[in-house]
């Protein structure tokens, strides 16, 4: 017994050009029979008995791991501006981003 395909050609054409995707025939054919797999698997997925399992957001319990908030003594100004490839006294050098022309009319 042949199970009807859940998603035809005209809607993976639909899908691609909402996704404005350029996709020859061949391409459309493919993912048609790959989508239809794929929802079929879901389709069995949603046939789970899932009575009595409590909804979670991970597969295995998380802890934070924040370490506490401590501030420590930073790195000397010297010692930092001396990795920069260009400083312009104690400041790093970087190129400008904001304020070019097409940014100032007005």
């Amino acid at each position: 017994m042949s199970q009807q395909q859940p998603i035809s050609l005209d809607d993976v054409k639909h899908v691609a050009r909402l996704a404005r995707l350029a996709l020859d025939d061949g391409q459309l054919e493919r993912l048609t029979g790959q989508l239809g797999s794929i929802l079929q698997y879901v389709n069995k997925l949603g046939r789970v008995d899932m009575t009595g399992v409590d909804p979670m957001a991970h597969a295995l319990p998380l802890h934070n791991v924040f370490r506490e908030d401590v501030a420590d003594p930073s790195l000397p100004r010297g010692k930092v501006l001396m990795n920069a490839p260009e400083t312009d006294g104690p400041f790093f050098k970087v190129p400008k981003v904001l304020g070019a022309d097409e940014d100032s009319a007005g």
